[in-house]
């Protein structure tokens, strides 16, 4: 039996490259966003969802809604597995000011084991997100499931899947409102496609 989850990056926000909105309350999509989540909702119309889980963040939640309105899903489940890195301090602060940070640079070399600010590693980012995945297996038998997440949390599941170090995800891009496709059994996971943008 396998479970097949979808792991959708939420849709762009304003100046998503510019600055690191880790868990800041009031990131919603810009325009741009809004567009690509209808769009997504339309790719993901094809899919027989089961289920779909969201991260808390506004960003993700207006993302998943028109989705679970294409698949005639009467639930988003919000689930904190989900969350963004806590990135304490960091959150908010411009790309430009985090370079001179030599924190910063700590955490962008060595993810295997920095850890943020605020207090989490990329190790326990990875270890919430692929124990969430292997509850819903259990849950979802032959069945497929969307998970509505963020760039750095795709990227640690991305990495478990496929035996690579946490400091591998580099190597590879979540680029908003992708979709990233796991196939989840007892025999292990396979990565299905990778950053397919709708």
């Amino acid at each position: 039996m396998t479970t097949t989850f979808f792991l959708i990056r939420h849709a762009a926000y304003d100046n998503v490259d510019r600055y690191l909105a880790g868990r800041l309350e009031d990131v919603k999509l810009c325009r741009a966003g809004q567009a690509q989540a209808r769009h997504l909702a339309r790719r993901m119309a094809r899919e027989p969802l089961a289920a779909m889980l969201s991260s808390p963040r506004k960003r993700t939640l207006e993302t998943a809604k028109p989705i679970a309105v294409a698949c005639e899903l009467e639930q988003i489940s919000i689930r904190q597995e989900l969350d963004e890195i806590d990135y304490g301090a960091w959150s908010g602060k411009t790309f430009e000011e985090l370079n001179g940070d030599a924190n910063w640079h700590i955490w962008n070399d060595q993810r295997q084991n920095a850890r943020t600010p605020g207090g989490e590693t990329m190790h326990d980012t990875q270890q919430r997100v692929i124990g969430l995945m292997d509850a819903l297996r259990q849950q979802n038998p032959n069945r497929c499931v969307a998970l509505i997440s963020h760039a750095d949390v795709i990227k640690a599941a991305v990495c478990k899947v496929l035996t690579l170090q946490l400091g591998d995800c580099f190597r590879f891009d979540i680029e908003p409102a992708s979709i990233t496709t796991i196939v989840h059994g007892d025999w292990g996971s396979k990565l299905i496609r990778l950053n397919e943008l709708a």
